[in-house]
């Protein structure tokens, strides 16, 4: 959608309302292809897997007893997670982007729908084309329902029909887009558990940024952020969701899309200004030392031991 809607991020393509759909329409059917190709090849000798990375964020319904919420919050899990998740899960897009999608396509005059079509033969094709699913989640929204009249310039955000919000209290210690709500991520990997028949789950990115630079390195609400939500992994794995595997986001500060180095996930604090690129350790990784080490949150004393 950055890429090729808004123009945010490389490519840098401007296509309202069809360019986001025409990339994710390529990128699941290259998925399916690169997973026959080792299903059929590579398989029998390497006993390998091959699964796809998606992120998303989690919605939840600003008033949990108004149906227009939830069916609000709803849309916005499937036109993030279920854009790309329900094609390889099962067998196509998700009923309500066709619908509002092709709906609004149609109001605009057009013949056929902006969301591009499988055929029936793709379908069959990309069903089951994931041996597990990684998962990259980082924050959550509320999210209620909001029309936008069709005569607006057609964009993935308008045909969604919501509105995104957050709570004031929740903690925002890096960017102004990433809220620390660990709740979110028990709901997120429940959701996925029931939609899409209880996958095999390695969570591929959680973490937290800084806005300032840490020149302390002491990241306390970094340690607090990867508290939260791991413990809330591990409550979903008490509801039977079948994650097997958890990476935090990031080892390093890096290059972060349009934001460059401003924008710093690391355990490590790098000196981009220097030459030689000095690396420093922030607070949070003796403190995820601790937790790897224990393969979960440690008991105090058998730290000190």
């Amino acid at each position: 959608e950055k890429g090729y809607e808004t123009g945010e991020h490389a490519p840098g393509l401007k296509l309202g309302g069809c360019g986001a759909y025409k990339a994710a329409h390529h990128i699941i059917k290259t998925h399916a292809k690169v997973w026959h190709s080792y299903n059929n090849t590579w398989r029998s000798e390497q006993q390998g897997m091959v699964g796809i990375s998606l992120t998303s964020g989690w919605g939840e319904p600003v008033d949990p007893h108004s149906q227009r919420d939830r069916d609000a919050a709803e849309r916005y899990i499937q036109f993030h997670l279920g854009w790309f998740a329900n094609p390889i899960y099962r067998g196509d897009y998700p009923e309500v982007m066709k619908n509002y999608i092709g709906r609004k396509s149609a109001q605009q005059g057009l013949g056929t729908s902006r969301l591009p079509t499988f055929s029936v033969q793709e379908k069959t094709y990309i069903k089951g084309t994931s041996d597990f699913l990684g998962i990259g989640h980082f924050t959550t929204r509320y999210v209620l329902q909001k029309s936008f009249p069709f005569l607006q310039v057609s964009s993935y955000h308008t045909d969604r029909d919501l509105a995104e919000l957050v709570d004031p209290k929740w903690p925002a210690p890096g960017p102004k887009w990433l809220y620390s709500v660990p709740w979110g991520f028990r709901r997120l990997l429940n959701f996925i558990k029931t939609q899409y028949g209880n996958p095999l789950i390695y969570v591929t990115e959680n973490g937290v940024s800084e806005q300032a630079q840490c020149t302390q390195l002491c990241d306390e609400w970094r340690m607090e952020y990867l508290k939260g939500y791991i413990n809330e992994i591990l409550k979903a794995l008490n509801d039977g969701v079948n994650v097997k595997g958890y990476t935090a986001w990031s080892l390093l500060d890096k290059f972060e899309w349009n934001k460059g180095f401003s924008e710093r996930f690391g355990f490590y604090h790098i000196d981009f200004k220097n030459k030689n690129k000095p690396r420093y350790p922030k607070a949070s990784v003796d403190y995820y030392k601790k937790i790897i080490s224990a393969n979960g949150f440690p008991n105090p004393r058998e730290v000190m031991a």
